[in-house]
């Protein structure tokens, strides 16, 4: 380009590299910039890992997290296979993953402690300048413990085979050990390698439900540093209740008594039940309610007996309750169509019949006390008090509304990250492979822009600021996301709870899935929603999980020749019968993709006591020939743009169009 058109297209730009001098004010400060980003631009590109559907089992999650899904496994190996036997590697990962548990442990047997220390510091120093070098020396620094960076930047960056250094290096790890601060460096390093073996966490929905520990999860998330959620039904239905969705909160409740996971909503979010459970004890005394049971391990020794008997009343009052302010929701919202989800008016209480469509069908259980043959939707007093109390109860969780500011911080409908597409569920097709439109606020959108709009609606039910009738339907149109048919997050005909709970014809229990997960396979149709998207590249993917992919029936996770790739294993527990395992985790390195398939986790004791790590095995999904740089990502992009900038503003300082300035004028 010549000097003209250069200075033509700084001058067009002369308000951003204004803007830009301020942070920049000389030479030097840019030309030191330039070297900086040039120099990231040639790094290898951070490792990315990719979970979905943990529903609750925060131990298996926490542990994969604490292990990069094998990532430090991988790492010492690469680094000690060769020195040590593989009960020793293991032993040193279950030190990094757990190192608090792990030393107390050691120290109870080991008899050369000082031995011990000197010889898993050097160790620990290694694994770190591994995983650390692929990042620059600010990142690692942001990263380390604030009282030992400046020792750990030193051992990171000093060599203990270079002679000249290495008495440094093994001075330092001595003192560490003679001034007894082992342990605690110890328990720094793991942190540090734990934290830099992987650059970016998606999380492709569904925290929430079946398992005990969504809270848990939910705070190691909003402390995580780099995290982003693309967000899944499950997740929609509990941010509603907080919004006071009552139909939401019905849900939450009902699939939480289903799995006998009261220990989220009571201990995690402080919900009070106990008007729920004296109402259920009371309503459904003379009721065995033998369809109600939670579906837990029969092993299980949390629940006795009675528990088990208090939870099946609840869990049958709490349900009887939702399909009332369904029927409701549904007279509110005709544009919806959702007449077939009012349930209640087909019971022929007489009879203790279900009538549909003319037909008759046998009920499994015909004890309905609440309702009323003349107007079955109708909550009676004692229910309409328990809907207050329980609104109350998760409009005032402080925990609650915090997690769901989290998500909607970190979250949004859908995300493009390195030329991928990430999202929960689906997105809604026609029969053609087309992309579906879909009503929202009287106007139609499909695609990204449906994406967008109703991730903008989610967030204006929690937005003082929006007009209150608009509000109320934003809070509304949570629970259309949970079960509606052009529901990104859900995509069935319909959801057939009633139906499972109450009919013994199982015909009645079908849900038809939208066109979406019958045209997925269909590299054709993921080109489209690709290009629909704007995702660019020849080496792009959709990722996605929701539906639990069947392994044990031979289903493969990759479809579409490698263009979309399915994450949902089945983390929850209650999935593991029918898919065969334990959930996926997928990870993008600089080489390219590996999916990790994992085995059931026992617990996090075992982990500790025996070394037990979860059991993965690895697909290879796509590795590239040469390892993929900073450059070639979304954040090389942008730096490229921040260089050309910094380019143009290089050449107005040498060129006398913007004046230099020392620091001190800058500010």
């Amino acid at each position: 380009m010549n000097k003209q058109a250069i200075e033509e297209r700084i001058m067009s730009d002369m308000r951003v590299l204004e803007l830009l001098s301020k942070s920049f004010p000389n030479i030097a400060t840019v030309s030191t910039e330039i070297i900086n980003l040039e120099a990231i631009l040639n790094l290898p590109k951070g490792t990315e890992h990719f979970m979905a559907d943990i529903h609750g089992e925060y131990e298996a999650f926490l542990h994969i997290l604490k292990n990069g899904s094998g990532n430090i496994k991988r790492k010492v190996t690469e680094i000690y296979g060769s020195l040590l036997t593989r009960n020793e590697i293991r032993e040193l990962c279950t030190l990094i993953y757990y190192p608090e548990q792990k030393l107390e442990l050691i120290k109870a047997t080991e008899e050369d402690l000082n031995d011990f220390y000197t010889t898993t510091l050097h160790r620990l120093v290694n694994i770190c300048q591994a995983v650390s070098s692929k990042y620059t020396r600010s990142k690692v620094r942001k990263a380390l413990p604030q009282e030992y960076a400046y020792i750990i930047e030193e051992l990171l960056h000093e060599s203990n085979r270079d002679g000249n250094k290495q008495v440094y290096f093994s001075g330092i790890i001595d003192s560490i050990v003679n001034t007894g601060q082992s342990d605690d460096f110890i328990e720094a390093l793991a942190g540090v390698i734990q934290r830099l073996s992987v650059d970016q966490l998606h999380i492709l929905g569904d925290v929430f439900d079946r398992g005990p520990g969504a809270h848990i999860i939910m705070d190691k998330l909003c402390e995580h540093k780099s995290f982003d959620i693309q967000w899944g039904n499950h997740d929609a239905l509990w941010m509603g209740a907080a919004a006071g969705n009552d139909c939401c909160i019905a849900n939450v409740l009902r699939l939480s008594l289903r799995y006998g996971n009261m220990a989220t909503l009571e201990d995690g979010y402080g919900i009070n039940l106990l008007p729920l459970a004296t109402f259920a004890m009371e309503t459904y005394a003379d009721d065995p309610c033998e369809h109600f049971g939670p579906r837990i391990d029969q092993e299980d020794t949390t629940h006795n007996e009675r528990d088990r008997r208090l939870i099946a009343q609840m869990h049958k009052a709490i349900s009887i309750i939702q399909f009332k302010l369904e029927g409701a929701m549904i007279d509110r919202h005709p544009e919806w169509d959702m007449q077939g989800g009012k349930v209640l008016s087909h019971i022929d209480l007489e009879r203790g019949i279900y009538v549909l469509n003319g037909h008759e069908y046998e009920m499994r259980d015909t004890f309905f006390p609440t309702l009323s043959p003349s107007d079955p939707y109708a909550l009676t007093p004692e229910e309409a008090d328990i809907v207050d109390k329980l609104h109350h109860s998760f409009l005032v969780s402080d925990k609650l509304q915090r997690h769901v500011r989290c998500l909607f911080m970190n979250g949004c409908m859908y995300t493009i990250c390195n030329g991928n597409l990430l999202f929960h569920a689906s997105v809604p097709l026609n029969a053609d492979g087309s992309l579906k439109e879909v009503e929202l606020l009287g106007h139609r959108y499909k695609g990204r822009e449906l994406m967008h709009h109703i991730g903008m609606v989610m967030r204006s039910a929690f937005n003082g600021d929006t007009p209150r009738q608009r509000r109320q339907y934003a809070r509304d149109y949570f629970w259309y996301l949970w079960c509606g048919q052009d529901s990104p997050l859900y995509d069935k005909s319909r959801m057939t709870t009633f139906e499972r709970y109450f009919l013994t014809d199982k015909s009645l229990y079908r849900e038809e899935k939208g066109n979406y997960y019958m045209l997925r396979n269909n590299p054709e149709v993921c080109d489209r929603i690709l290009d629909a998207f704007g995702v660019e590249g020849t080496n792009r993917h959709i990722i996605n999980g929701h539906v639990p992919v069947h392994v044990a029936q031979g289903e493969n996770p990759v479809k579409a020749d490698g263009r979309l790739m399915v994450i949902d294993g089945g983390f929850a527990k209650a999935y593991h019968d029918t898919t065969g395992i334990a959930g996926y985790t997928l990870v993008y390195h600089s080489r390219g993709f590996e999916l990790i398939q994992h085995e059931p986790f026992t617990s996090t004791k075992e982990a500790i006591l025996r070394g037990t790590d979860i059991v993965s095995s690895k697909q290879i999904v796509e590795m590239a020939g040469t390892r993929r740089m900073v450059r070639d990502t979304d954040k090389g992009h942008a730096i490229i743009t921040q260089l050309n900038e910094l380019h143009d503003l290089l050449y107005a300082y040498r060129h006398g169009i913007i004046k230099e300035k020392n620091a001190s004028q800058a500010l």
